[in-house]
């Protein structure tokens, strides 16, 4: 269904940093970094569609995160969305929830929430 989804970044060497860390889980790598982006592909999937870009914003104005706005990545187990949800808090991303089981969204959801080094809003979650 998606195609790629993009959050701003005011430091791409540090996001890039942050990024190749707290991907590494899920087996998520960046593809040829240029100037202005970071493109980052699933190696589970063959490096196919979708994909998370990091970029500087064409506008040249500040990047921000979007009020509301959050991006949730598949897991394959709970270790997975520990390790992800660590990575980000140890390298300096802000926990928005710790993981566990969020039974509102049904009894096999398992999730962590965190934030990046920008303030954009992610997730990372297995169903089992």
């Amino acid at each position: 269904m998606l195609s790629y989804v993009t959050v701003g970044s005011n430091d791409l060497v540090k996001a890039k940093e942050f990024f190749d860390f707290v991907l590494m889980p899920l087996n998520i790598r960046s593809q040829k970094p240029k100037p202005t982006a970071i493109n980052y592909k699933s190696e589970d999937t063959g490096f196919s569609l979708p994909t998370l870009s990091v970029v500087t914003p064409y506008n040249q104005l500040s990047a921000t995160a979007g009020n509301g706005t959050m991006i949730v990545l598949a897991a394959r187990s709970r270790d997975q969305v520990f390790a992800v949800h660590a990575a980000a808090v140890e390298r300096g991303g802000v926990s928005e929830g710790a993981p566990g089981l969020r039974e509102q969204y049904g009894s096999d959801y398992f999730g962590a929430y965190f934030r990046d080094l920008d303030g954009n809003k992610f997730g990372v979650l297995c169903r089992s």
